[in-house]
């Protein structure tokens, strides 16, 4: 079976094909209509759409193939036990569930460096539980600049090497840096109290920043959101 992905977000798109679980041809693109004339070319069986910025009405005006557009109300391969389920971003269970596909089941904790950090858990019944969320890299260092009235905004183009800084831009850089690994590696020591065989998935655009941290029961995959979305696809085609 031969999937198309199709992830809208915000400011990007992003679409990859699967067969069965193996992706290939991801492609990102910046606006829908060039999206389209490449997915027209495409040879495919079925297809999912995730979009934050558009609704199914207006993708279905657009789209020339038939799609399942995933919402709330679409069925998912595990039990959702989030208490305010219409709030849940779904990206973040997609991540949740890309983890929790790749493992074979829970617990999973999927960790999503966006815009925001989130933090999201399936525990070994196969229920999707919930996590935490917290202010990613661009919104820390935008947040120093913004409250306070003398701290620049710095630029975080890569890693500093060192843990201590020399300077205030330097200082910054390495708080929020280290700031943001430290917060990571904290709260899977934490979930690994309750959960000693958890496995950790990282993922995101921030995701490959943080490759080091790769280890055992920590995987990198910064398309793990897409492995998500065709694991729900494949669960509604079935």
């Amino acid at each position: 079976m031969r999937n198309l992905i199709i992830d809208i977000g915000n400011t990007r798109i992003k679409s990859a094909v699967f067969d069965d679980k193996n992706c290939s041809a991801v492609v990102t693109f910046d606006f829908l209509n060039e999206a389209i004339n490449h997915w027209k070319s495409m040879n495919f069986d079925y297809c999912l759409v995730s979009s934050v910025k558009w609704t199914e009405l207006e993708l279905r005006e657009q789209f020339t193939f038939d799609f399942i557009y995933f919402s709330t109300s679409t069925l998912l391969p595990i039990s959702n036990q989030y208490e305010s389920p219409l709030t849940l971003g779904l990206d973040r269970m997609a991540a949740a569930i890309g983890g929790w596909t790749m493992i074979g089941g829970g617990p999973v904790l999927a960790i999503d460096l966006g815009s925001c950090i989130t933090f999201d858990l399936i525990d070994g019944n196969n229920s999707f539980i919930g996590g935490a969320i917290s202010p990613g890299l661009q919104m820390r260092a935008k947040a120093m600049h913004t409250q306070t009235a003398r701290l620049p905004l710095v630029e975080l183009a890569e890693r500093p090497s060192k843990l201590t800084g020399t300077s205030t831009i330097s200082c910054m850089q390495s708080g929020i840096w280290y700031g943001v690994e430290f917060e990571i590696l904290g709260s899977i020591a934490a979930y690994r109290k309750k959960y000693p065989e958890i496995q950790v998935f990282v993922c995101g655009g921030d995701a490959q920043s943080f490759d080091s941290l790769a280890k055992d029961h920590i995987f990198v995959v910064p398309n793990l959101v897409l492995h998500g979305l065709n694991s729900i696809l494949n669960h509604n085609v079935a």
